[in-house]
C-alpha cells in the first residue's frame, strides 16, 4: 500500500510540467525579492534624494475624526509607490523575456517549416515539390 503511493507520487512529481511549474514559481519568487529590493533600497532612494530628501517607504497622510477618541488612520502611499513602481519594473521585465522567447520560437518554427528551393534558391515549405514562378 505504501510502496503503491510513493511510487505514484514519485510519478506525479517528476512528470515535467509539474516540474517545471515549480522551478517557475520558485525562480519568480526569488526574483520578485530582488526587484523588491532594487525599487526599495536603490531606486526609490535615489528618487527621493532628487526630490529633496523624501523617504517614500515613510510618506503618509493621517486621518482622524475631530470628534473622535480614536486613534488617527495612517495611509501609507509612500509603501503604495514603492509597489507600483516594484510591479513596473516586474512587468516590464516580463514583457521583455516573453517578448524574446515568443521571437526565438517563431524563428524555431519558421525554420523547421521551410526550406530553400534548390532550383530557385527562394524559400518554399517543406512539403513542396515543385515550384512553378511565372516571369
Amino acid at each position: 500500500m505504501m510502496m503503491t503511493w510513493l511510487k505514484e507520487f514519485k510519478e506525479f512529481a517528476l512528470r515535467g510540467n509539474r516540474v517545471d511549474l515549480a522551478i517557475g514559481i520558485i525562480i519568480g519568487g526569488v526574483f520578485s525579492k530582488a526587484v523588491n529590493s532594487l525599487v526599495t533600497d536603490v531606486i526609490m532612494p535615489l528618487i527621493g534624494l532628487l526630490l529633496g530628501g523624501a523617504d517614500f517607504s515613510a510618506l503618509s497622510l493621517k486621518l482622524h475624526l475631530p470628534e473622535s477618541a480614536a486613534a488617527p488612520v495612517a495611509v501609507k502611499y509612500g509603501i503604495f509607490v514603492n509597489t507600483l513602481v516594484d510591479l513596473l519594473i516586474l512587468s516590464s521585465v516580463i514583457f521583455i523575456v516573453i517578448k524574446g522567447m515568443n521571437r526565438l520560437y517563431e524563428k524555431r518554427s519558421k525554420a523547421s517549416c521551410t526550406r530553400e528551393c534548390p532550383e530557385c534558391l527562394m524559400t518554399i515549405p517543406i512539403q513542396a515539390k515543385n515550384v512553378d514562378i511565372a516571369l
